[in-house]
């Protein structure tokens, strides 16, 4: 189980990284969106400081999971965002929901295994 935890890490925060870094310089293809609807809504999010709070976001939950570093606070601080990027799929652009999908159930495998470091806060 310890390597299906370290494998999971490692994938998420090398995923996070390289999306949070795209949100800043752009290197990734444009994403083809489904609904316009979704294409109008994230133009707005890019057009704002808010894309960009999310990709520095990522970049830092990325970077802490690789490193192994503070993990248990990368996961939480990651929680929102993840629930954020399930909704934005389930409701504009449910064609390209996979990757949605999957940030957010390794997101919620891996807290569910550092459950021990969140017992103090209930």
């Amino acid at each position: 189980m310890n390597k299906l935890v370290l494998i999971l890490r490692i994938l998420l925060g090398a995923m996070l990284v390289l999306f949070g870094i795209n949100k800043f310089i752009g290197f990734l293809p444009d994403f083809e969106f489904a609904n316009p609807e979704a294409g109008v809504f994230f133009g707005a999010l890019a057009s704002s400081y808010v894309l960009k709070t999310v990709g520095l976001i990522e970049v830092i939950v990325g970077f802490l999971l690789l490193i192994n570093k503070a993990v248990p606070f990368a996961l939480i601080l990651l929680a929102p965002i993840s629930v954020n990027i399930i909704l934005f799929h389930v409701t504009l652009d449910p064609a390209n929901i996979g990757p949605a999908i999957f940030v957010f159930l390794v997101n919620t495998f891996l807290i569910s295994k550092f459950w021990d470091k969140y017992k103090p806060l209930f």
